[in-house]
């Protein structure tokens, strides 16, 4: 099992200093990757109609190429995992070209995570289409992967038209590994179809077990299994007991988790060196070195 960490942009200053220090201490401590969420705007509280969900024009969210590119250019080896980008929001083209370049300048670093998202607010400041997000989400991954594994892509679709053009340089990774999350049947399905891997937020095994049925079920159908699937799972940084993080992480490892993220938000940390604190006492458990 892999071992990362989910960066807390949430408790988290964007101070360079600050972010260099977390992804060269993640690093050094073992970790094999640093994972990052997605939201490009949020809606203002007092807006009319209100707003009452969690991400606001308030909550700080460091864009997860732009984090990326930083926290590259400040290691050698750490991996970077979006979890998850809202690709229907964004342009297609534009991301493959994102993405190929923080692949290449990282040497093969990056891990694309993908899922539609759920803030109608985000899409409609972005001038995408919210109703249409998971059907547009399917057309956008043959898109991006044939953009990144050939020179030229002639493409018809719904959405997108592209007259024989070609993004250039191509990624390391030919094509870059696309993983999703989300909970919903139709989300597990398509991760089951088309997907590398899937990224679920459930906390604990017992309460991802109907949806494994349902992927299993759909990696079948799809003549796969989890041998040349993913899973990655989170794990909870909580009150700091090694014993519950060891718990929760042998659970995973017994229904087939590859990866596991630490998750320190909303664990009473309120600055960096906290944070820091929580990725030592994390791996003074020997928790990323044992993977």
């Amino acid at each position: 099992m892999r071992i990362g960490a989910i960066y807390p942009h949430t408790e988290f200053p964007a101070d360079p200093a600050a972010i260099r220090d977390y992804a060269r201490a993640a690093e050094a401590l073992g970790y094999a990757h640093v994972g990052a969420d997605d939201h490009v705007i949020g809606p203002n509280p007092d807006r009319p109609g209100g707003w009452t969900e969690w991400v606001t024009n308030a909550t700080p969210f460091v864009e997860p190429f732009v984090l990326f590119s930083f926290m590259a250019g400040a290691t050698s080896g750490l991996e970077f995992a979006t979890c998850v980008l809202l690709l229907p929001q964004r342009q297609t083209v534009l991301v493959a070209k994102q993405a190929a370049g923080l692949d290449q300048l990282s040497g093969g670093r990056l891990r694309l995570g993908l899922g539609v998202g759920w803030n109608h607010i985000e899409y409609q400041s972005l001038g995408e289409d919210f109703a249409t997000r998971g059907r547009r989400l399917d057309e956008q991954i043959e898109v991006l992967r044939a953009l990144w594994t050939g020179p030229s892509v002639a493409f018809e679709g719904t959405w997108h038209s592209i007259p024989d053009a070609g993004i250039c340089p191509p990624p390391v990774q030919r094509p870059i590994p696309l993983w999703f999350g989300g909970h919903a049947p139709v989300a597990i399905r398509r991760a089951a179809r088309v997907g590398d891997g899937w990224m679920p937020l459930f906390l604990t095994p017992a309460a991802a077990a109907p949806a494994l049925a349902v992927l299993d079920e759909a990696l079948a159908e799809n003549g796969r299994d989890r041998s040349s699937f993913g899973l990655e799972a989170r794990i909870p940084y909580g009150r700091g007991d090694a014993d519950e993080w060891r718990a929760l992480l042998d659970g995973w490892r017994a229904v087939g988790a590859t990866h596991a993220s630490l998750v320190a938000t909303d664990s009473g940390l309120t600055t960096p060196a906290e944070h820091l604190a929580a990725l030592e006492r994390f791996a003074e458990a020997g928790i990323p070195a044992k993977g």
